[in-house]
């Protein structure tokens, strides 16, 4: 059976720049490497200490410059956390599967953490159940996870469900994680943004989006729906209700439909922004690497923003 990972790092040195890799392997250290997430002492600034490490409310307490220390550590857990319902067997903007983008995502990702000596974990499933793989490092442990994903979404198995695995997370997983979701473009509702808010004040949390296909993808949005046309009606995978291609090319209903994602789009977003995750999306398995970068600098510039935000007491960006 062809390697998952070796298909993932092939389509990573096709699409990227030996300088974009460097970028991206470089972005990954700025975030996570270099400090541990476990606090040890305050002590007194010297030139050369990096800003971020500022605690400003110690500061202003103290009268001069404290910066923070952290327990050395030489690995960080990175878990995957990932969406594996029949939500993620659907068709993505960019016409492919879901999982197939997940998969590629997961991979590039744990390749990263990978060459930094960080050990990675998978927690995946859907709205009924979730597993577990504990984290560790190398690579034959990341073509098992990668595996593990491509092979537990499907058309036939139950929809999409995200809050169970944020729930198994928050009960049975110790200690401090860097935890980076993929998962279905979904708008949360009152439970799951509860489990999301609780997660990120236990963790690091990065979440990459996977976005939906259009209402009606493909040549079939630009043809008349006519008997014998070449389009097909389209099913929303996670209702199973079924969309008429006369209903999904009309102008109006297209229209309509465009407004209201923009809508629940808006929404999305102001519920990354209250919970302080840094979320970007992914249309297609081309723009992954652009996507988990322009996440990783999110969120490295989000956790710099909300340190510095302390010392006036704003809320961050």
């Amino acid at each position: 059976m062809p390697s998952l990972l070796r298909r993932v790092k092939s389509k990573m040195f096709i699409f990227a720049h030996r300088r974009t890799l460097t970028l991206l392997d470089g972005e990954y250290g700025s975030v996570f490497k270099g400090r541990s997430l476990d606090f040890d002492e305050l002590r007194a600034y010297v030139p050369g200490d990096e800003v971020r490490d500022i605690d400003w409310k110690a500061t202003a307490r103290h009268g001069s410059p404290l910066v923070k220390r952290y327990v050395a550590v030489r690995r960080h857990t990175v878990l995957l956390l990932v969406d594996t319902g029949r939500n993620m067997a659907a068709q993505a903007l960019s016409g492919e599967s879901k999982k197939d983008i997940a998969v590629h995502a997961a991979g590039v990702l744990g390749y990263l953490a990978s060459r930094h000596g960080d050990d990675v974990g998978l927690l995946h499933g859907n709205g009924t159940e979730s597993r577990f793989l504990a984290p560790r490092s190398g690579e034959e442990h990341l073509e098992r996870l990668l595996r593990e994903v491509d092979a537990s979404a499907s058309l036939d198995g139950p929809a999409s469900g995200i809050a169970e695995q944020l729930d198994y997370a928050l009960r049975y997983l110790k200690g401090r994680l860097l935890i980076v979701a993929v998962a279905d473009e979904f708008l949360p509702d009152t439970r799951t943004e509860t489990l999301m808010r609780r997660l990120r004040g236990r963790h690091e949390v990065l979440w990459l989006t996977v976005r939906d296909a259009e209402l009606a993808a493909g040549p079939a949005a630009e043809i008349t729906a006519k008997p014998g046309s070449r389009g097909q009606d389209s099913t929303d995978v996670g209702t199973g209700q079924g969309i008429p291609l006369p209903l999904a090319v009309d102008a109006k209903v297209r229209a309509a439909y465009r407004a209201a994602t923009i809508e629940r789009e808006r929404r999305r977003q102001d519920v990354f922004y209250r919970l302080g995750i840094a979320e970007e999306q992914t249309t297609g398995s081309d723009d992954v690497l652009t996507s988990v970068f322009a996440l990783l600098e999110k969120h490295r510039s989000r956790a710099f923003t909300a340190r510095i935000s302390t010392k006036g007491g704003s809320r961050a960006g």
